[in-house]
């Protein structure tokens, strides 16, 4: 309907229409199974060409050492077993970087092809650590000056951002130095609040849900997966057109910030995630998980196309409104009002969809997002696949 870009307008109605909002603007579609290429259209290397400031050749490098190392990490996580301290992608080296509290499992992790580091705690030491400043969170509540807290294995440590000019503010000395008694800390910093991307009404996007106005992020069989903080259960869902779409079936939010909306009314569902005229739209052919360092891109209905990297993962958010969101992946890439839910995409696999951020596509910032595959198995749904 809207929109008119290759693989879109031989679907007519689309909600990539179809899942992928509706038509004019929309964001997308996925599932879990991997390509047995890297995505690498002449669209989508000129982009990260742009972003990453590589050359062409440069750029197919290092989408396909991001998918060698995508397929190297189960791997690698086995042969580390109880040592295991984390896994991020080095894009200077093109390797998965595996982290081990032991050396003696040295040489079984890379065997598998990845490359080591020796640290002093495992995963399982830093988790419980973030479990326990969520636990503090959720007892004497997180400070305003609080931004987020995550397990970054690159440090070996969970890393406490607080908003730059609020390191003073009530309760954040207190708050952290709380935090530490749990285990190993680093303090960092960004320089605002996160937020929250949904929007209030604006002609021609994605989808509504009453005076909001959010993204679509992937499509499932049935209908698509989008923010939770975009509309509660049973609400109603129209596309661009103001047409009726379907409804929440499930939205968790806060806590966790996902949700599934059915889909029918002459509305379907496609596995695509709009380009939005800065590449081609992209095909989505599973959701295996991007390491910490591989690049990454965002399709949503205010800014279209950004990419950026995975920065963190298993990051707990303090938005500015005082609700907290688990479990979440930071990026690099930027996003603004009404680019909530859409999609968020590595190579051809689908990762996760929109939640907030700060900054703005102008000045820059960074984002957040809920992890697909953890919508997929809280819901039992199945991404819808090229």
């Amino acid at each position: 309907m809207r929109r008119n870009s290759g693989i879109r307008l031989g679907m007519s109605a689309l909600l990539v229409a179809g899942t992928l909002a509706g038509t004019a603007a929309a964001s997308a579609s996925a599932s879990s199974s991997s390509s047995s290429e890297p995505v690498a259209s002449e669209a989508l290397l000129t982009a990260l060409q742009s972003d990453f400031g590589l050359t062409e050749a440069e750029a197919v490098e290092r989408l396909a050492a991001e998918e060698a190392a995508i397929a190297t990490e189960p791997d690698a996580r086995q042969a580390a077993g109880s040592t295991f301290g984390g896994s991020w992608f080095d894009p200077a080296s093109g390797d998965l970087v595996v982290a081990v509290t032991d050396d003696t499992r040295v040489s079984r992790v890379e065997a598998t092809g990845a490359e080591t580091t020796l640290v002093e705690h495992g995963q399982a030491a830093l988790d419980a650590t973030l479990a326990s400043v969520d636990a503090l969170a959720d007892e004497v509540g997180a400070p305003a000056g609080v931004a987020s807290w995550r397990v970054d294995p690159r440090v070996n440590s969970v890393v406490i951002d607080l908003v730059e000019g609020q390191e003073s503010s009530a309760g954040v000395a207190e708050f952290v130095a709380a935090a530490e008694e749990a285990g190993p800390v680093t303090v960092g910093s960004i320089p605002e609040a996160p937020s929250t991307f949904a929007a209030g009404t604006v002609g021609g996007d994605p989808y509504y849900t009453g005076n909001v106005r959010c993204s679509i992020g992937f499509s499932v069989h049935g209908g698509f997966v989008t923010a939770g903080h975009c509309g509660p259960q049973g609400q109603a869902v129209s596309g661009w057109d103001r047409t009726h779409i379907g409804t929440f079936q499930g939205s968790s939010f806060p806590g966790n910030d996902y949700a599934w909306v059915s889909v029918g009314s002459g509305w379907w569902t496609e596995p695509v995630v709009l380009g939005w005229g800065a590449t081609s739209d992209q095909l989505v052919r599973g959701s295996n998980e991007a390491p910490i360092g591989a690049s990454i891109c965002r399709s949503g209905s205010t800014t279209g196309w950004h990419c950026g990297s995975v920065m963190a993962k298993n990051e707990t958010v303090n938005y500015s409104d005082g609700t907290q969101v688990r479990q979440m992946t930071k990026t690099s890439v930027c996003a603004e009002g009404g680019d909530s839910g859409g999609s968020y995409i590595s190579g051809d696999q689908a990762q996760g969809v929109t939640s907030g951020g700060w900054g703005n596509c102008s000045s820059g910032g960074e984002t957040w997002y809920q992890p697909l595959n953890e919508i997929l198995n809280a819901y039992g749904l199945t991404l819808h696949t090229a």
